[in-house]
C-alpha cells in the first residue's frame, strides 16, 4: 500500500516524450468503488510557482506504467501541445474513453 503523501513527493514523467509533468496535487476517486480513477498534476506555473493558469494534466489510472521509489512513469498521448487551450482547460487525450474505465 502507498500513502497519498508518498505519491505527492514523486515526480511524474511521461514516457511517450520524456517530459517531466510535475508532482501530483490531487486524486480523482470513485467513492462508490473505492478506486483511484486519475492523478491530477498542475500545469506550468506562471509566477514564482504560485499560479498555474487553470490548466492541469489529468492522467487516468490505467495510463500509469510504474510507480517507483522516486518517480511515477505514465504514458500520456495528447492530441495537441499542452500550451494550447482546450475547452475544459485539460489536455486532450487520444483515447478519451480511458477516463471512463
Amino acid at each position: 500500500m502507498i500513502k497519498i503523501s508518498e505519491l505527492q513527493s514523486k515526480d511524474v514523467v511521461n514516457v511517450s516524450d520524456g517530459r517531466k509533468l510535475g508532482q501530483i496535487y490531487d486524486l480523482e476517486v470513485d467513492l462508490r468503488l473505492g478506486k483511484v480513477k486519475a492523478l491530477m498534476i498542475p500545469g506550468e506555473s506562471r509566477m514564482f510557482g504560485l499560479f498555474t493558469g487553470g490548466k492541469e494534466w489529468v492522467i487516468p489510472w490505467n495510463q500509469i506504467i510504474r510507480i517507483g521509489a522516486d518517480v511515477i512513469l505514465v504514458r500520456l498521448e495528447t492530441q495537441r501541445d499542452f500550451s494550447e487551450e482546450t475547452s475544459d482547460s485539460r489536455p486532450l487525450l487520444t483515447n478519451p474513453d480511458a477516463l471512463n474505465r
